[in-house]
């Protein structure tokens, strides 16, 4: 029997509203792109360096990228030295397809064989995770997180069986679109489990440093597997885009287990975008800058207080540990597709149904999303101040 296919939620989301008149001269609340200034720095790096379009990058890229890298995780995590930038980073087009291919990499080097592989992916999910696994032909597994204030599953609580036929298994801290964080007991817990079944563990921490000001999150992936004594089994990816408003620059990184870097950059030296020179420039650059990262985490700090103020006395408090997402339970307006329909009539605010973005899951199929709904913090105070101000009075 086909699969059913894989829809974008934003392309849901249009058809769930088209034909309908916005309410308001509209306001994009769903797309989760940062439109904060760039960095100053951007513009007379990039200038420097434009001679780099000219040639061809390799896939490795640039001792100076991946050494930026390895410094930045290195200060971030407190990981005296343990990534060698040679050997254990490397640059990718942007996060996205560096997650996609990691399926492939699972797949061809996880060191065991299956009849059909499982993947398992967070529910809610970022979809390249599901497209990966769609694309190796492996079963997709959704798993929720083990409670509410963690993003992370209880993998003891699965049937070994389905472990032990698992190549993979995506993990986003701070979750996407919840905004929750892992414990390193948590990271640890997960990574040795996974290891005693040979499942890579991809953790995808695009959101890292979109933590409210002054306490970055408990612990990320590399750092915990340090804890445990090495990073076998452990890949991490992020990027640029959240962390330093840089969307469009398509820059980001994996770093973590050399046996998974190594063969993955043979595959993808024939099969994956290479990253500009003159973008990798830029992307070592604001790697070695915190100061606007710092300014950007105020920025939605400000945000966040806004939707306290303007939201909490309707949905209670709605500020995520991390990430710059709102995760609304509409529960009571009709769930998540009714919310966001009446939102775009009535108030001309584009927002997404949190059902978009997860599956059903179990035997009754229940999809953990259907009574939320996902709002996007991503323009100026001024727009976002509008914009929460009518969504308010929709919903009061």
């Amino acid at each position: 029997m086909p699969r059913p296919p894989l829809v974008s939620p934003f392309q849901r989301l249009t058809r769930l509203i088209e034909g309908v008149a916005p309410g308001a001269s509209p306001i994009d609340l769903g797309v989760g792109e940062p439109r904060h200034p760039m960095p100053a720095f951007v513009a007379p790096v990039m200038t420097e360096a434009m001679a780099g379009f000219g040639r061809y990058p390799p896939i490795r890229g640039t001792d100076q990228f991946r050494a930026a890298v390895a410094a930045w995780l290195d200060r971030r995590y407190g990981l005296d030295g343990l990534i060698d930038p040679a050997t254990m980073v490397l640059p990718l087009d942007g996060s996205r397809e560096g997650l996609f291919f990691a399926a492939l990499g699972a797949l061809r080097h996880g060191g065991k064989t299956v009849e059909r592989p499982v993947v398992l992916i967070p529910n809610p999910f970022y979809f390249a995770y599901a497209a990966g696994a769609e694309a190796i032909g492996a079963e997709t597994v959704t798993i929720g997180p083990a409670s509410d204030a963690t993003a992370l599953p209880d993998l003891a609580a699965l049937d070994p069986a389905l472990l032990e036929r698992t190549i993979a298994l995506y993990v986003a801290s701070p979750a996407n679109p919840q905004g929750s964080v892992a414990s390193k007991a948590e990271w640890r817990r997960l990574i040795e489990i996974a290891r005693a079944h040979k499942i890579w563990v991809f953790a995808d921490e695009c959101y890292s440093e979109l933590y409210r000001e002054g306490a970055p999150p408990p612990a990320g992936a590399l750092e915990a597997a340090k804890e445990t004594g090495s990073l076998d089994r452990v890949v991490v990816f992020n990027s640029l885009s959240k962390r330093s408003n840089l969307a469009g620059l398509r820059c980001g990184f994996a770093a973590g287990d050399p046996a998974f870097i190594a063969p993955w950059t043979s595959l993808r030296n024939i099969a994956a975008p290479q990253v500009p020179l003159p973008v990798q420039a830029v992307g070592a650059a604001a790697f070695a800058d915190e100061a606007h990262v710092a300014e950007n985490r105020r920025l939605y700090d400000a945000k966040f207080a806004l939707a306290e103020r303007l939201l909490g006395p309707i949905f209670g408090p709605v500020t995520p540990a991390a990430g710059f997402f709102l995760w609304l339970d509409v529960a009571r307006f009709g769930g998540g597709e009714a919310a966001a329909l009446h939102l775009w009539r009535s108030a001309g605010i584009r927002a997404v149904p949190g059902g978009y973005l997860a599956a059903g899951h179990g035997a009754d199929a229940v999809n953990p999303g259907a009574d939320r709904l996902r709002i996007a913090l991503v323009d100026d105070a001024s727009l976002t101040e509008t914009a929460l101000g009518r969504l308010a009075e929709a919903f009061s």
